[in-house]
Order: C-alpha cells, then sequence, then structure tokens
C-alpha cells in the first residue's frame, strides 16, 4: 500500500507521528469507453472555453469567483487556511461509538505508526480498545475538512472520516407513512419475520456478485458467445393482503429451514 497523507495524531501532549493509508479498494470492473464505430478509446480533454484549444495541466490552475472576479488560489495558499489540520489529526474528546449515527460514516482509512511513534500508538490503541471509546478530531485531507473518529480495530487504528452533520439532507420534504397506519396483528407478524431472520453479522459472506457475473458476461462474449437479455422473474406472493404476505414469508422460511 502507499501512504496518501503523513502527519501525526495529537493525543493530549502526547504526538504520534503516523501515515495514512486507504482502507478500500473498488470491486467494479474498471470499462472504457470507446467509439462505437472502431472502438478507439475516448480521451478526454481539458478545454479553454473561450480560445477552444487544450490546455496542458502544467497551465492550469485554481479559482474562486469573488465579486464577478476570479481570485487564484495555489495549494501553499488553501493550506495556509487550516495548516494545523493538515498535518495533525488532534484529538478533541473521546464518546461512545454507538452515539455515532451510521449516516454521517464516510470513508475508512488505517493509520500506520512511524518508527519514532511505535510506542505512543501502542499505548493509544490499547486505551481505545480497553475504554470502549473513539477518539474525535478534525482534520484537512485533500483540501476538504473533515470530522475524524479513530477506534481500535484488532491491531490497527481506523480512521473513519464522517460527514458534517449539515452535509445530511432532511427527510422532512418526503412523503412518508405515519406509525399509526401500521396494525398492531401486521407488526407482530413482521417482528415474528425478523426474529426468524436474524443471526450475526459476517461481512465476508458477502461479496460482488453483480461484478462476477459481468466477468462471465465478457468471457463468453470474447468467445462470441451471443448474451440472450435474461427476462426478471420477480417472485411475490399471490395474495395482495399485507398479512397474507408476511404469513407466506414465515411458511418460506420455515420450509428452507425443514
Amino acid at each position: 500500500m502507499r501512504a496518501i497523507w503523513a502527519g501525526a495524531i495529537g493525543f493530549g501532549l502526547v504526538n504520534i507521528p503516523v501515515k495514512l493509508y486507504s482502507a478500500t479498494q473498488g470491486s467494479e470492473l474498471d470499462l472504457d469507453l470507446l467509439d462505437k464505430k472502431d472502438q478507439s478509446r475516448i480521451r478526454f480533454q481539458r478545454i479553454n472555453e473561450s480560445s477552444g484549444k487544450v490546455v496542458d495541466w502544467e497551465n492550469i490552475v485554481k479559482g474562486y469567483k469573488y465579486n464577478n472576479k476570479y481570485v487564484i488560489l495555489t495549494d501553499k495558499d488553501i493550506q495556509a487556511a487550516s495548516a494545523e489540520k493538515s498535518k495533525v489529526i488532534e484529538i478533541t474528546q473521546f464518546v461512545d461509538e454507538g452515539e455515532i449515527d451510521p449516516m454521517l460514516y464516510e470513508v475508512p482509512y488505517y493509520l500506520e505508526p512511524e518508527k519514532s511513534g511505535v510506542r505512543a500508538y501502542a499505548l493509544l490503541r490499547e486505551a481505545l480498545r480497553k475504554s470502549n471509546r473513539v477518539g474525535v478530531s478534525t482534520f484537512v485531507l485533500r483540501n476538504k475538512e473533515s470530522i475524524a473518529l479513530l477506534s481500535a480495530r484488532k491491531d490497527v487504528i481506523v480512521l473513519y472520516r464522517i460527514r458534517f452533520a449539515e452535509e445530511i439532507r432532511s427527510p422532512n420534504e418526503l412523503n412518508l407513512p405515519a406509525a399509526k397506519s401500521v396494525k398492531a396483528g401486521e407488526l407482530k407478524m413482521a417482528m415474528t419475520l425478523i426474529d426468524q431472520l436474524t443471526g450475526e453479522f459476517d461481512s465476508s459472506i458477502y461479496h460482488d456478485t453483480h461484478t462476477e457475473k459481468v466477468m462471465k458476461i465478457i468471457k463468453a462474449k470474447s468467445r462470441g458467445v451471443k448474451i440472450k437479455e435474461p427476462k426478471m422473474q420477480i417472485a411475490y406472493s399471490k395474495s395482495k393482503d399485507l398479512m397474507g404476505q408476511l404469513k407466506a414469508s414465515l411458511d418460506k422460511k420455515k420450509k428452507k429451514a425443514s
């Protein structure tokens, strides 16, 4: 893995030099865009909208339109706005992880200690584990400030980048049913179905089956096999009654178990 950020964790007066690594990788296929006529790859160019000419990367700058004029910003200008947050993940408080709304979670990263920070890193990791707490901080990565949660996961400290509350849209504009519209008998049946389907979560049993199937199609088409368009077959209970559908779901679960 290649580090995407280097800085330090601030834990009280303890400073822990660390490197940041992406903890995830995409499972989707990397599909190229091609010209239908001759299968040549499509290239995207940076065009000057006034001259119509291609602009090289070294001649491109970043700007913000202010008072109808562009103010040009360099990377150093942007870093100067939050110089400390660009280099230090300063833990400001510790909270129970269960208090964090899952809607806020965005991206996980691994934190690895530099040689000079190994002992302090291990201390923080074990303290997080024993206290069942996560450390809360804010930091800047790629010119974007985020809330950071530091959590102990086995032998590694994981940094979760989470969204600010202001970035979550309110559902108030949605047309949602009221709780009183649910009948007591249907709710009891639904709870029974939930109980039957309840188990321990194991993410390893789930994998990207869609990508696997697309890859099979790619291999088949490479051999000249013509792919037939599948007919969607979504099986629902014949009963239009919600209680009847719930009963059918319970019966289906019982037959699978037997």
